[in-house]
Parts: structure tokens; C-alpha cells; sequence
């Protein structure tokens, strides 16, 4: 018996860590009813399957001796996990085979109704609230106390000999109160030391004007008592005997296992009555996604693993015991593992409030451990022990572990002594002007094309000349830096030009694409016959901004993305054999040939104009597009594609670390890289449920004019901006929108837009929209529901420091402290469906008309948010004299040349530091401790260069160089074209 038990203790242990550690990032949460469904069938085969094993007599089984251990027993019986239990002759058991079915009845209820309010919580997490589960413990033992310990004789010392302190101990250890403390501090610091290792709250919209924010937290503490109640059920089916004798072993683990089984079938035959009943969901029940498959197999064994280590845990050791060793294996993991990746400022944790609940969780459960022992020690040896002893490495393990939160604590810091933004700003300077530097470092054609040489190891494309004199008369800042080009471009050379062309005109042919095309054939500029006269200004400005350097280029057809949303991604095992393979496109082993082939225009099929049904688009539009379309493009090893992060309730600190500094965005570039990022999948309307997505896993050559990260779409200056749809437009000194300096502006934020980022059609996917985050959390403080929102984070001065000089993030800084914002809502809700628009309208009231778009020059600081692409306001703000604040998970084809924190505030998709940056250049409600003039030059810098390397010319110079390159691409001849000035090898 002794090795099954402590077989089953350490199983217990390790299935418990490992099933803790992977709840946060398992697939199996997106469809919990699938989820549970399989578990409880997986664990009911494995019960009944592994019962055939067992022995049928009871009372053979533990070393001949006859006892019978019981969890928690009736009024009058005393436990073996507390005190030596009785043999069976003494103990009193019910006699009916009735209460027994109850108990399975009972069982099988709760298991439903656990995975009912388990679904609710998953469905709705990000208005949870904090467990209640480590009080478990706490319940079987006020239930122990109740029916076992009060009942019997208070114990009195027989020893005469015994000194007072060992009398206080065995007193102690012999109280009928003893599990009562040690449980009752067990679940005391266990909800201390989660709450204060919980990582901030998340933007995600726990809406004040729906239900879920009382109805979740019920659900949760309805979910604990069922827990309590599946357990005791569990303890009863294994423990208790039949009127006509001993129940088998056997029999015990059968019974267990039909239980699983019968809630199984249950939950099965419900599912499919609601896939009759409801139209709506029967796509999402029946699409099962290979990452969720996989997912569920992980988990499920891991599960099925813990499942059976509990159900012998509480054979032999009871259901106090049991939940005690859950408990704090599960308390211990969480808590450590927050303490280990957090150790910096930001999140703000309490860590040495952490630090003290945690040593109530390790003590209180030595404790236990310790009375356990203590009790069987002085019991008679007639009877099995639980813990006849703890083996020496259990109490050396909990003080390893203790060493170990004690030196994180220890090293733990809660200020910083500089303020991160003065950093950022500095570095941001730094490597502005090393990019300057290099991007225009060439003084005349021949070092141009040297330097283009150097860089992308192949010669200029034909024509470079005319592009270098066209660039130079316009007074291009940037020669030398088109590096965005040659990473758009590169997939493209692991295609033939036949293969371009053959795909160009199937993706132009079909009018349901979305795809609109450009021919170019001597030097005219013309638009495909089939185009959608809704996008035809786009495609006007297209053409204006191609014909003014149409004659240096090629005949050839181009297909242009109507829709916002990007259309390409390869997949990453693909698209990086494709980056990685040997070109010789332009190689510099050849003398180059500096002419485009001159029968390129009989190459390129005609544009039917009826239109072809042939597609390699998949249509996906209002459904989640993150695994199908956005993850696939990163390593298969990287978190995007093996993590799913479901609890959008919490801010996942591991997903930003990597390019942040505190709570501020430090790398513009890193945070666009979605690989690092899983929660992503929630937190924007591409990945949500986009509005017009008819997307490609083959490499088609489609010019959009935003992409998200591993997207493969060609990067083009937009006609939006270039046609001037939204321009920068001040009145004259005395008009009603001037534009007055800096430190005339209000002193707030400002935004008005529409929620068109993505479609909620009815199920609550606004709620994780950045729109829509980003106008409530603005909001937050000026919202009477605050019980809903979120805490939000300053950095500011440390109250006991008189200099000022160090600083602390505070979670719940008063109200008086946060600058002024003015975000919201025009109009109506836009683009949503069935409730979800109500909804909306009911969260984001009073919704406002729509603004001038000249009246943003009056305010200092101007928001700018994704839509369902890119934000075409970003350029109007830049040249303005305010400061941009940018969020977004799209980029452009200017992205590596502005720099952030020099040119414009970056602000993370997250929104976590979106309160703290605006602080920073803000100041409080009152304007006090606002950084004027910091906010004053980089509006300033960021006006200058917009001047300098965003203005028309620079997107004409821009796609001219774009096009000649695409144009070498299509061209047969393509290893043997380039530019061939300056050139001496051969």
C-alpha cells in the first residue's frame, strides 16, 4: 500500500504542476463543452479499463490489515488521514445501496453543472473576479470538525515527564481544531498570494452595461461548491459499503468511471440537441481546428494523468489531505512562476505583501504535513498510517522553495530611478540620426549604385538612373534605405516570371478577388475593364501617381488590393525556404543588361472582361483569422502557433516584455512581429472577425497598402493619402480650425472615429477590439461603473521620496491624477449584428456627431487608431504642430522611416501604458507636472520630417523604385538586367 500511495502523492504532485502550468496556454479552452466532453470520456475509459486490474476484495489490499479508509466519515467515525480509522467491524456505515446512487446521481448532476459554469467563466473571463477554490480545504475540514473531531473526548496528556512546550505541542497536533487552522491559513494565504501575483487587468471590455460583470463572479463561487460537492461525491462512491458487505476495489473505480461516462453522454446529447436548435452555432460546433485537436490530446492526457492520481490520492490518503496538496501545488506553481517572470517594476505587485502570503502558504501547509504525522505517531500501530512519517526531502523541498520566493523577493524592485520615456526619447534620437545618415549617405549616381550593390548583393534594376535623377531633382532625403522593398519583394524571386504573370492575371480575372488591375504598356497607365466603381477614386490615384514616371517602366499588369484588410500569407516553412533560396536576379557574376525586354507585353494575358471563376482566395470574413491566416507565418516553435492565450481577463506580461521598457512600447519593429504575441488572437478586429477577408496561404503578388506582420502583401504608398482624403487643411490666423502652437492647444486627448476595426455580428467580439478598448479604457476614469474597469497604471514620483527622483508604478492613483482625454464614438455603431449593436450603443453612450476634421488641430495630443487597415489621419497629424499617438498593428511603406518616441508617441496594441505615456507629456487633470516642451519637440521633429520624407514626391520616388524592381521580377531576362553604371567587375 505504501508504494501506490506515495505513487500516487507524486503523481498527484506532478500532474498538478503540469496541468497548472499549461492551463493559461491550452487550446482546449476554445470549445469547453468539446473539451469536457473528451476528458470525461478519456478519464471513464481509463477508470473502467484500469478497474479490470484492480482486485475485487477491499480488504485485501493494504498489506492484509482490515481497515477501511475513509475520506470524511459519519458522525462518530474517526479518518485515517486524521486519525487512525476503525476496522470495519467498528465502523457504522450505511447500510442502503440507495445512498449510493444518490451519491452517483448526484455526481453525475454536478459534473454537468460544473461544465455549464465552467463554460460561462471560459466564454466570459474577462469579468472574473478572484477564486474561492483555495478554500476547498477549508470546507472538508470544517466538515471533518463537524462530524469527526468534535465528537470525540478531548485529549489529555498521559506523559508526566512531558515539559510544558511539548505538552502545548501534542495539544496542538491533537486539537479538534488543528485542520481547522492549518486549512483555514492554507486558504488565507493561498487568495493572498493570487491576488497579489495576478498580473494587471487587461483592456478587454468587462462591459458595465451587461450582466457578466455579477454574473461571472457567481458562476465562479458556484463553480467552487460544485467542486466540493464532485469531490465528496467521488470520496463517498470509493469509500462507502454496501448493505450486503465491503465494496470491491473494483467496483469503486468502476463506479467513478461510469459517473465520467454517464456525464459525458449527457453533455454530448446536449450538445447536439443545441446544434439543432441553433442555426447559428452549428458552424462553430462541427469546425474543428488541427491546433484545438492537438491542443485537447495535450491536455486531455494530462488531465486523465492528474484525474487518476487524485482518485488514488483520496483511496489512500482522504479528500482533506488530497485538496490540501492541490492546493498548494497549484498555489505554489502560479505564484512562483509570476514571481520568477516578473521581477521588474512593471506589473506593480505587492512583492513584499506576496512574499508574506506565500510564506503563509508554505508554513500552514508544513504545518499540516507535520500534524499528520505527529497524530498517526501517537496512534495505535494497529492501524494503517497516512504519514507514519514525512519523508525528510518534503520538508527540504519546502524550504528550497522558500529560499527561492525569498530570493526573488529579495531581488524584486519596485522603483526606477530615471523615467523610461526620457530614455526612449534619447535613444530614439540616436538612432534617427544613424539612419539619416545612412539612408542618404551616396552623393552622385555611381555611389548610389555601388551602395545598392553593397547592400542587397545584386545590381540596380534596369532604369535606376532615370529613378536616381528622379529622386534627386525632388530632393529625396532617402536614396540609399529602401530595405521594406527588398524584404517585400524577396519571397518573389523564388517564383518564375511566367509563374508572376500566370498569378497576376488570376488574381485580376476574378472580380469576387477584390483585386483590381493597373496595365502598364508604353508608358500608358490604364485600369482593368472589371473593376468595382466604388474603389475606382483608389485606383484614379493609383494611376495619377504611377504616370508621372510610367515611361522608365516596363509593360506589365499589377494587382491592387480593394479591400483594407491584407490577403497573403504563406505559411513559414514555405515562405522561408522561398526567402532562402539561391537567387541570381540581378547577379553580380553577370555583365548587367540595363533594358527591360521588349516583347514583355505580349507576355501578360488579357483581362477578360466577364470575368474569371477561378480563385485561390478563401473567404473567412466575420470568423477568427489569427491561426488561419496570421500565426501561420512564424516558427512552429514560436508561442503564435503553440500557445493560445484564452484569459483575456489579465494582461499577458511575457507577450509584451519582449519589446517594451516597463509599461511603455520601446520597440516599434519587435512589437508588430505577432510571433511572440498569442494574445493578439483576441485583441484585434483582423484576428477577431474581420470584415471583408478573402485571403491566400500561396504567395500571389497583391499590392496593398497595409500589412500586418508575416502577411506577404507588397507595401505601396497609399492613394488615400496621395489623393489627400484626409488632409491637413488649417485655417488662416482668425479662422475658426488654426492650427496654434503647441503650448496653445488644449491639454487633452482626442479622438472621433467609427468602430469599422472589425464585424461583431452578434457575438461580443467588440469587446476586444482595439477601438473599442482603447475608447473605454479613455473613458475608465470618468465612468461611474468602475467596480467594471480596470485599474490603471501611472508612474509617479514616490510619495517618501522629497527629490522626486524615484519613481513606482501605482495601480489605483486618484482620479485628479490622470490628464484630460476627449475620445469617442460618432454617429452609430457601425458594422455589427444582432445584439452586439445595442450593446455597443449602450456602453459607448452618448454617442457624438461627427467632427470637422480641421477641429483636431486645436488639441495637443491626437490619437490615432487602426481601422479595419491603416489609419489614413497619421500623415495629416504628423504635419501637424500637435503630437500623434499611435497605436496599431498595421504597417506602411513609411514604417522605417519614422522613428518612435522621436517623430510620434507609440502606444502598445495592449493599451497597458497608455495612461502612464500620456502622463508623461500631459501631466494630471489640472495640466500640473505636464512636460510641455518635450511634447512641443517632438511634434515638432516629427512636422519637420514629414516635410522632408513623407510628402508626395517621396511616395512617387518611392513606388517608382518599387515598380522598377517588380518589373525586373516579371522579366524573363531577369538574372541577366541591371544597371550597369559605376560597374567594374564582370
Amino acid at each position: 500500500m505504501d508504494k501506490s500511495k506515495w505513487a500516487a502523492i507524486n503523481g498527484l504532485v506532478l500532474g498538478t504542476f503540469l496541468l497548472t502550468q499549461s492551463v493559461p496556454t491550452s487550446f482546449a479552452f476554445d470549445k469547453p463543452i468539446h473539451t469536457c466532453v473528451v476528458l470525461l470520456a478519456s478519464c471513464a475509459a481509463i477508470f473502467i479499463g484500469a478497474s479490470r486490474f484492480l482486485p475485487k476484495e477491499a480488504g485485501r489490499t493494504h498489506r492484509g490489515q482490515q481497515y477501511e479508509a475513509v475520506a470524511l466519515e459519519d458522525r462518530g467515525q474517526q479518518h485515517r488521514s486524521r486519525e487512525p480509522s476503525l476496522t470495519p467491524e467498528d465502523v457504522r456505515y450505511p447500510s442502503s445501496l440507495r445512498k449510493l446512487r444518490i451519491f452517483f446521481i448526484v455526481l453525475v448532476l454536478a459534473i454537468c453543472l460544473r461544465v455549464g459554469t465552467w463554460r460561462e467563466i471560459v466564454n466570459n473571463v474577462q469579468c472574473t473576479s478572484g477564486s474561492w477554490a483555495p478554500l476547498i480545504p477549508l470546507a472538508f475540514a470544517i466538515w471533518d470538525f463537524w462530524n469527526v473531531q468534535r465528537q470525540k473526548s478531548r485529549w489529555v496528556s498521559e506523559d508526566p515527564e512531558s515539559n510544558v512546550y511539548e505538552a502545548l505541542g501534542e495539544f496542538v497536533t491533537r486539537a479538534p481544531y488543528r485542520y481547522l487552522l492549518a486549512t483555514g491559513v492554507l486558504g488565507l494565504g493561498s487568495i493572498l498570494a493570487l491576488r497579489s501575483a495576478r498580473a494587471p487587468p487587461s483592456t478587454y471590455i468587462c462591459s458595465s452595461t451587461l450582466p457578466y460583470g455579477w454574473r461571472v463572479p457567481l458562476m465562479q463561487h458556484l463553480g467552487t461548491l460544485l467542486d466540493i460537492i464532485i469531490a465528496f461525491c467521488v470520496e463517498r462512491l470509493l469509500h462507502q459499503q454496501e448493505g450486503r458487505g465491503t465494496r470491491g476495489m473494483r467496483l469503486r473505480f468502476v463506479s467513478v468511471g461510469w459517473a465520467a461516462l454517464f456525464s459525458a453522454t449527457i453533455l454530448f446529447i446536449i450538445s447536439i440537441m443545441i446544434y439543432w436548435a441553433s442555426e447559428q452555432d452549428r458552424e462553430w460546433i462541427v469546425t474543428i481546428p488541427d491546433h484545438y485537436i492537438w491542443g485537447v490530446v495535450k491536455f486531455g492526457a494530462l488531465f486523465c494523468f492528474t484525474a487518476v492520481c487524485t482518485i488514488l490520492s483520496i483511496y489512500h490518503t482522504g479528500l482533506m489531505t488530497t485538496s490540501v496538496i492541490v492546493t498548494f501545488v497549484a498555489v505554489s506553481t502560479m505564484t512562483t512562476s509570476f514571481a520568477w517572470n516578473n521581477p521588474h517594476p512593471f506589473p506593480a505587485i505587492g512583492a513584499s505583501w506576496s512574499f508574506f502570503a506565500f510564506c503563509l502558504v508554505i508554513l500552514s501547509f508544513a504545518a499540516y504535513l507535520h500534524t499528520e504525522s505527529v497524530s498517526e505517531e501517537k496512534s495505535s500501530e494497529t492501524h494503517a498510517p497516512v504519514f507514519s512519517r514525512v519523508p525528510a526531502f518534503a520538508y527540504l523541498a519546502l524550504l528550497t522553495l522558500l529560499v527561492v520566493r525569498f530570493v526573488l523577493w529579495a531581488s524584486h524592485s519596485s522603483v526606477v530611478t530615471y523615467h523610461p520615456i526620457d530614455y526612449l526619447i534619447y535613444d530614439a534620437q540616436i538612432r534617427h540620426e544613424a539612419f539619416r545618415s545612412q539612408a542618404g549617405s551616396s552623393h552622385n549616381l555611381e555611389e548610389a549604385a555601388n551602395l545598392y550593390r553593397e547592400r542587397y548583393g545584386r545590381h540596380p534594376p534596369p532604369g535606376f538612373q532615370h529613378w536616381y535623377e528622379y529622386a534627386t531633382a525632388r530632393h529625396s532625403v532617402i536614396i540609399d534605405d529602401y530595405d521594406s522593398i527588398h524584404r517585400d519583394l524577396l519571397p518573389f524571386q523564388a517564383l518564375s516570371p511566367e509563374e508572376i504573370r500566370q498569378r497576376t492575371w488570376t488574381m485580376i480575372s476574378n472580380p469576387w478577388n477584390d483585386a483590381a488591375g493597373i496595365s502598364i504598356r508604353n508608358g500608358e497607365v490604364t485600369i482593368s475593364p472589371n473593376v468595382m466603381p466604388t474603389h475606382r477614386w483608389m485606383l484614379d490615384g493609383i494611376v495619377q501617381m504611377i504616370k508621372n514616371f510610367a515611361e522608365y517602366l516596363p509593360d506589365m499588369d499589377l494587382a491592387f488590393n480593394l479591400n483594407d484588410e491584407c490577403r497573403v500569407t504563406v505559411p513559414y516553412e514555405q515562405i522561408e525556404s522561398m526567402r532562402k533560396r539561391p537567387s541570381t536576379v540581378g547577379s553580380l557574376e553577370n555583365t548587367p543588361k540595363n533594358s527591360f525586354s521588349t516583347t514583355r507585353a505580349e507576355q501578360w494575358k488579357a483581362i477578360p472582361e466577364e470575368g474569371n471563376e477561378e480563385t485561390p482566395l478563401v473567404a473567412i470574413s466575420f470568423h477568427p483569422s489569427f491561426y488561419a491566416f496570421g500565426s501561420v507565418g512564424c516558427p512552429p516553435t514560436s508561442p503564435a502557433r503553440t500557445q493560445r492565450i484564452w484569459d483575456v481577463s489579465t494582461l499577458c506580461t511575457a507577450c509584451a516584455a519582449p519589446h517594451s521598457l516597463g509599461a511603455f512600447l520601446a520597440n516599434w519593429t519587435l512589437a508588430a512581429d505577432i510571433c511572440h504575441q498569442p494574445d493578439l488572437a483576441n485583441l484585434h478586429g483582423l484576428y477577431i472577425s474581420p470584415a471583408a477577408y478573402k485571403g491566400t496561404r500561396e504567395l500571389y503578388p497583391i499590392f496593398s497598402q497595409s500589412k500586418a506582420h508575416t502577411f506577404n502583401d507588397i507595401l505601396y504608398p497609399s492613394a488615400w493619402n496621395y489623393m489627400d482624403k484626409a488632409h491637413y487643411d488649417p485655417d488662416d490666423d482668425g479662422g475658426e480650425h488654426t492650427d496654434p502652437p503647441f503650448g496653445e492647444k488644449q491639454n487633452t486627448l482626442f479622438w472621433r472615429g467609427a468602430t469599422s476595426e472589425g464585424v461583431s455580428p452578434g457575438g461580443g467580439q467588440w469587446r476586444g477590439m482595439a477601438r473599442q478598448r482603447f475608447i473605454h479604457h479613455a473613458n475608465s476614469i470618468s465612468n461611474s461603473s468602475t467596480r467594471l474597469l480596470p485599474p490603471s497604471t501611472l508612474l509617479l514620483p514616490v510619495p517618501s521620496d522629497y527629490t522626486n527622483r524615484s519613481l513606482h508604478y501605482n495601480q489605483h492613483p486618484p482620479a485628479s491624477a490622470f490628464p484630460n482625454t476627449d475620445v469617442h464614438i460618432v454617429d452609430s455603431i457601425a458594422r455589427c449584428g444582432g445584439r452586439d449593436c445595442i450593446d455597443q450603443s449602450n456602453e459607448f453612450s452618448p454617442l457624438f456627431p461627427p467632427a470637422d476634421f480641421q477641429s483636431h488641430w486645436r488639441y495637443r495630443y491626437l490619437l490615432d487608431l487602426d481601422g479595419a487597415g491603416f489609419s489614413g489621419r497619421f500623415l495629416p497629424f504628423l504635419q501637424s504642430r500637435s503630437l500623434p499617438f499611435k497605436a496599431a498593428l498595421f504597417r506602411e511603406w513609411w514604417d522605417d522611416r519614422l522613428t518612435p518616441w522621436w517623430h510620434y508617441v507609440p502606444l502598445d496594441l495592449r493599451g497597458q501604458g497608455f495612461w502612464a505615456t500620456l502622463e508623461y507629456f500631459a501631466g494630471d487633470a489640472e495640466g500640473q507636472g505636464a512636460r510641455v516642451n518635450e511634447g512641443a519637440r517632438m511634434g515638432d521633429k516629427g512636422r519637420e520630417w514629414a516635410g522632408l520624407a513623407l510628402r508626395k514626391e517621396d511616395m512617387e520616388i518611392y513606388f517608382f523604385r518599387l515598380l522598377l524592381e517588380w518589373g525586373r521580377l516579371t522579366d524573363d531576362a531577369r538574372d541577366e538586367l541591371g544597371y550597369d553604371g559605376g560597374w567594374v567587375g564582370g
